[in-house]
């Protein structure tokens, strides 16, 4: 009797051990945290938004599988100052880092620390472009700057150390390595997954060389755009594919049309003699053939777009290539289900539209970033949002999602409820602000609010105009209509709108004149210690 007493409380015991262990007790577990971010990668270049200029399937299967949001923007279209806002959750002008030229704080509250002090282990692997050894990181591995596509050095937890190979499949690597080796599979994990690509100067893999050689693109309708009807602004920015983008840097020549050096070979030196050597032989043949032609013109400026399309293409095809790798080990590994994956970028960019690279404007293709999620919990497949997401919205989303209290003073919203189809309410304005002017590219300081349909923009320092655009009738904003008496209605209410968000993010003209002078103090020490560097070799 008492022996089969024994038993039957074996029998309860070993079924609670496996009603503990069950799926049931699984949906309970905070979930795992995967934030993929690229640099400057277009929208228009993954394949899931539809314009049909290249093929992500990988990136795509968050679509897919998850939500795609349509109208994702920044507050602050410029490498740093962006990742400075996904960090903290806080506008530019309070977070500090405006512009590519002042140091992060890295001592302020980020989610990656609060993540951390919330049991999360943390791992930030590939580019960040903030000075500083990474806070709030179990693990970190970041490019110093802007990095190196080949054979890149890394700081390593703040050891520097060069790693030979491609950037972007060494970042996969790694990251690979830390998931399946390095953190404790007993703690749920947060992790931050970098890629340079496809940052200028858009130097591919070298399987990927000659990767649509045999295409010929077309230029967006609005690459010869004049300007006609738009403020100074678009006129006197320096981002124009023919016109701006350099020789060597951009366009990969060694010698110029002149015939002078480009600096070119400083990329190739870079390169173990095998990578030089492939490179060369995908590259040089069409230089000597382009050279040649001595072309002029139109066709000089499609060539030129033809080059610097393919090669962005090209590094996007490595990115994409290390999201199916990433994916892939995480359902092999069962944690695909209990696993957030968000895809953006640090921002948009310009892939020919009215004749540019690069991005800064608060223009669309620059302002707006692609951004696709995978969450089979909470989100259903085939998701489509359409509101004003903004990259300020990240930090407090992914809280949200931890179980962390989201701190009063983040300026973000968690649209975690969006997402998942419990509520359709959503702001209908975002507020954007951009700084660094005078410096490459000169695009003009300006702040501006974004609605659903209408955009109202202020330059500002060197001039004094303002631009609205009407994006229902006008999506590729040709026309200013700031000062059409038909939008006079739109233009008021646009200016009350942008008056409320100042107000409501803390922000001024007594901000953007600090902000001014702090940038000027700077650029005159830089230019003294230039000075006294040059008197002392003299």
């Amino acid at each position: 009797m008492k022996i089969k007493i024994f038993k039957i409380m074996l029998l309860i015991f070993a079924a609670t051990v496996i009603i503990s262990c069950s799926p049931q007790k699984q949906e309970n577990q905070r979930p795992n945290i995967l934030y993929i971010m690229s640099d400057d990668h277009a929208y228009q270049a993954i394949s899931a938004y539809g314009h049909g200029l290249n093929e992500t399937p990988n990136i795509d299967r968050l679509a897919e599988q998850g939500a795609i949001f349509t109208r994702a923007c920044v507050t602050n279209s410029i490498c740093a100052p962006s990742r400075a806002v996904l960090l903290t959750g806080k506008h530019s002008f309070v977070n500090g880092k405006v512009d590519n030229m002042f140091p992060f704080d890295w001592d302020q509250s980020s989610f990656p620390k609060l993540m951390q002090a919330n049991g999360y282990q943390t791992a930030m692997i590939g580019k960040i472009h903030l000075d500083g050894i990474p806070q709030g990181f179990d693990f970190s591995m970041v490019l110093p700057g802007q990095g190196e596509y080949y054979n890149p050095d890394f700081l390593i937890n703040g050891e520097r150390v060069r790693k030979e190979g491609y950037c972007t499949e060494i970042i996969t690597e790694t990251m690979l390595d830390w998931l399946k080796n390095k953190r404790d599979p007993n703690k749920p994990f947060c992790a931050l997954y970098h890629q340079k690509a496809p940052h200028r100067n858009w130097l591919p893999a070298p399987k990927y060389v000659n990767l649509y050689d045999d295409i010929t693109f077309d230029p967006p309708a609005n690459f010869f755009d004049d300007y006609e009807g738009r403020g100074r602004a678009a006129k006197e920015q320096e981002m124009q594919i023919d016109g701006h983008a350099m020789w060597g840097h951009d366009f990969k020549l060694i010698v110029d049309p002149s015939g002078d050096s480009t600096g070119f070979m400083r990329d190739l030196n870079r390169m173990n003699p095998e990578q030089r050597a492939n490179w060369m032989a995908a590259y040089e043949s069409e230089n000597q053939e382009f050279l040649a032609k001595k072309l002029q013109g139109k066709e000089l400026a499609i060539w030129k777009f033809n080059r610097y399309i393919k090669d962005y293409l090209r590094t996007i095809k490595s990115v994409d290539d290390g999201v199916g790798e990433v994916l892939d080990y995480l359902e092999e590994a069962g944690l695909a289900e209990n696993t957030i994956v968000i895809y953006t970028s640090d921002q948009g960019f310009y892939l020919g539209e009215h004749g540019w690279f690069d991005k800064r404007f608060m223009y669309e293709e620059s302002f707006r970033t692609p951004l696709l999620m995978r969450y089979p919990k909470e989100i259903k497949a085939g998701t489509k949002i359409d509101k004003l997401v903004q990259n300020l919205d990240f930090a407090p989303t992914l809280l949200d999602y931890a179980g962390i209290e989201i701190p009063e003073d983040m300026q973000g919203e968690s649209f975690r409820d969006l997402v998942a189809g419990k509520t359709g309410e959503w702001r209908d304005a975002v507020y954007y602000t951009y700084y660094e002017y005078p410096s490459v590219h000169m695009v003009k300081r300006h702040y501006g609010v974004a609605t659903d349909r209408y955009k109202l923009m202020h330059f500002y320092y060197d001039i004094d105009e303002w631009e609205m655009y009407d994006l229902q009738t006008d999506p590729s904003e040709m026309k200013n209509i700031y000062n059409d008496p038909a939008y006079a209605d739109v233009q008021k209410m646009m200016h009350e709108r942008l008056a409320e968000l100042r107000t409501k993010y803390g922000d001024s003209d007594e901000n953007n004149q600090k902000f001014i002078q702090l940038y000027l103090d700077k650029i005159e020490q830089q230019q003294q210690a230039a000075a006294a560097r040059k008197a002392a070799q003299k």
